[in-house]
């Protein structure tokens, strides 16, 4: 129950206390947590050439390492009773409630990249992925969004799996750029 307290006025004014444990900063945390885990696990599968002194899995460990280490910081924090302070500039409703239904369709959009990628490639991928986002986002123009991506997404591929050597698959719409690279 809140206390009533004396205002600036003299008069009683109910406050309202704060949750004691934030639960969307709770999940933020714990999801974290369980992404470093996975991305550790996942580098520690990544194949490693025979001889090679530093090969592709430096980076992710790393990643991985700095994520999870971020992770505790902030569920540490946050069951400490910590919580992120609202800054005065921000135009934002620090009480509005999670929209559940644009993180869902994020959510989704993320796992319908990690499907399609074997599927279709990795540049129309990542169009689905960033147009679905961006979308999901209220982008006005989401057919514009599909195109930005497949464009960032063939700029990836070109440089990372063409210059770079890394194998991310072309797809069957764009397999003949394959060899161009």
């Amino acid at each position: 129950m809140d206390a009533p307290v004396l205002g600036a006025s003299g008069r009683a004014e109910a406050t309202r206390s704060a949750p004691r444990v934030p639960v969307g900063e709770l999940v933020f945390a714990v999801l974290m947590l369980g992404l470093g885990i996975f991305a550790l696990v996942g580098a520690f599968t990544i194949h490693v050439p025979v001889g090679v002194k530093v090969g592709p899995t430096v980076f992710p460990i790393f990643v991985s390492i700095v994520l999870l280490g971020s992770a505790a910081a902030v569920l540490v924090s946050v069951l400490r009773g910590n919580r992120a302070e609202v800054e005065e500039g921000e135009d934002i409703d620090p009480d509005a409630r999670t929209d559940w239904l644009t993180l869902a369709k994020i959510v989704g959009a993320v796992v319908a990249h990690l499907l399609l990628i074997d599927v279709i490639g990795w540049a129309p991928a990542a169009a689905v992925l960033f147009g679905v986002v961006a979308w999901s986002l209220g982008a006005k123009r989401w057919w514009l969004a599909f195109v930005i991506g497949l464009a960032l997404g063939i700029a990836v591929q070109v440089v990372f799996g063409g210059l770079m050597g890394l194998s991310l698959p072309w797809g069957p719409a764009l397999g003949w750029l394959g060899g161009m690279f």
